[in-house]
């Protein structure tokens, strides 16, 4: 289209004292329609953000299946946060996992996911090699439309005053490139997975911070409206088991960014787009192998229920329990001493959905589900003996506790 335009300026200079003549009103009309706005045209017709209404549509009509994409943040074999012996980017592969397991299996979504631990989707790879050149000037051309916007006053991008670091050149350009690949197959969802950390003094240790951020694009983007909604849905699956961030600037759980090229900088994405921080590395819920995984799959599985949430309002999914821990049967005793972590991580999840854990006085950042009786733990088996009028365990799980707890909780309850 931007040749075509060219050539007929072009011939339009060539015959102009003729054209001008005999067209008088047809030049006014060029000159006030195409030349003003062709740089607004041209730019215009590169995007074609993802509607809300329309992936709605397809879904219930189950006419062209969603498009999921999912992001491991960071390189195949290097990047990201590291605590101990955790990598962020080991951990965010082994989440994607997950999540691209729960949506295989429903037959309304088609899903892709950029890499492994060892390397970049083939797919992916193939493309970063065969189109770096369309990928360095997508972002040009990119950066050049939101600069001349912001120039002439049609956009304004809010800064969040948030920290984030800076990707190296090739590593933004493949960020880059992930977007390009996307608006190019259809991709309607797009969810990039992370887990945080923070700067400070002694990295060894764990930091004061805890709790997951969804962050969604600034709302000048055009992805904004459909990434947010998708997000809202999202974010409260994700809180209803986990804390949401307590850092300042991300406490409010869904923060819009302009700076982030994997939700589009720059007006980068069509998609749906979002970079989702389960977490910070160094919370206890990760540190324990056991409990790691199943927090992990649980995290991913709340994301999924999260997108089924946005297509279908008001969801159950046909269960009672929305969590892969529950049903679950107790048989041993728990106390402070105990260490049945599967034991006692269905407890915590059980205590949560009955609504006593975190205990009276705490909040979710206090008490994560860690496999472990705590003060946490301890003063919600409380609550919960208090509740149904269990006497002479004194914040044990012993028989009458197990009881109630296997009555309400060890059968798959259908609804």
């Amino acid at each position: 289209m931007k040749h075509i335009i060219i050539a007929f300026l072009a011939i339009m200079l060539l015959l102009s004292p003729w054209v001008v003549k005999s067209f008088p009103n047809t030049i006014k009309y060029v000159s006030e329609n195409y030349i003003k706005n062709a740089s607004e045209f041209l730019a215009s017709v590169i995007h074609k953000p993802v509607q809300v209404a329309d992936m709605k549509s397809r879904y219930s009509n189950s006419t062209n299946k969603i498009n999921i994409l999912i992001v491991p943040g960071h390189e195949p074999s290097f990047g990201g946060a590291e605590y101990s012996d955790l990598k962020e980017r080991d951990m965010n592969v082994e989440l994607s996992n997950s999540l691209a397991e729960f949506f295989s299996r429903n037959s309304h979504y088609n899903v892709n996911i950029s890499r492994d631990k060892q390397s970049w989707n083939p797919v992916l790879s193939n493309y970063f090699a065969n189109h770096w050149d369309e990928i360095v000037a997508f972002l040009k051309d990119s950066k050049d439309e939101v600069l001349t916007s912001i120039q002439n006053g049609s956009m304004k991008l809010d800064n969040n005053g948030l920290f984030h670091n800076k990707a190296p050149r090739d590593v933004a350009y493949r960020l880059y490139g992930i977007n390009k690949w996307g608006n190019e197959n259809n991709i309607d969802i797009a969810i990039h997975v992370h887990f945080n950390d923070y700067p400070r003094k002694n990295t060894s240790s764990p930091g004061k911070y805890s709790g997951l951020t969804i962050y969604v694009p600034e709302s000048s983007f055009q992805n904004n409206a459909s990434t947010v909604a998708v997000a809202d849905t999202i974010f409260k699956r994700l809180t209803k088991y986990n804390a949401k961030s307590n850092l300042p600037k991300e406490d409010d759980g869904i923060v819009e960014d302009s700076d982030l090229i994997a939700i589009g900088a720059y007006n980068s994405s069509n998609a749906a787009s979002m970079l989702i921080e389960y977490g910070y590395i160094y919370e206890p819920q990760f540190s324990d192998q056991y409990v790691r995984e199943a927090s992990l799959r649980e995290l991913a599985y709340q994301t999924y229920l999260g997108v089924e949430d946005f297509f279908n309002q008001n969801n159950q999914n046909g269960i009672a329990y929305d969590t892969l821990v529950l049903p679950y049967t107790w048989k041993n005793t728990l106390d402070e001493k105990s260490i049945e972590k599967n034991d006692i991580f269905a407890l915590q999840t059980a205590l949560t959905l009955d609504g006593v854990y975190p205990p009276q006085g705490k909040q979710k950042n206090d008490c994560p589900r860690t496999g472990k009786i705590g003060p946490c733990t301890k003063a919600s088996i409380l609550e919960f003996q208090k509740k149904y009028g269990i006497t002479g365990e004194g914040g044990v799980v012993g028989k009458k506790t197990l009881d109630i707890l296997n009555n309400k909780f060890s059968v798959k309850q259908v609804i």
